[in-house]
């Protein structure tokens, strides 16, 4: 069994914002909570979308969701919410403030020089 990083003070502040909610359109969703637990168990661990925990259902389920409320701004939405919250701010931090290493930012690769096959002027 994996272990709620969500509390339910929290979850109270969240619960009208996220989508699937008895009124809007579309499906109802059941699972909301859970949902999100399995979003704060990625951001906790770090670990990819394929390594989730079964107990949250098909990991590419719940990263198609998770995309898409992130297309629609939802995540946005939560992260303002909870501002000032200790237990779930260090896992929703603006991505403007994370410093990637240059590989992962596309730099160029250094690559060794090539000696000219010029000869050498004194």
């Amino acid at each position: 069994m994996v272990r709620t990083l969500l509390s339910d003070e929290v979850w109270q502040k969240i619960k009208d914002i996220v989508p699937g909610k008895e009124g809007d359109r579309g499906r109802t969703a059941a699972d909301n909570r859970w949902f999100v637990e399995a979003v704060l168990w990625i951001g906790r661990t770090g670990s990819p979308w394929r390594d989730l925990p079964v107990e949250f259902g098909r990991w590419h389920t719940v990263y198609m969701r998770f995309a898409r409320w992130r297309r629609d701004g939802v995540w946005q939405r939560v992260a303002h919410s909870v501002a000032g919250e200790g237990e779930i701010e260090h896992i929703l931090i603006d991505s403007t403030i994370v410093r990637a290493h240059q590989h992962s930012a596309g730099a160029l690769k250094k690559v060794a020089r090539k000696r000219s096959d010029a000869p050498a002027v004194d």
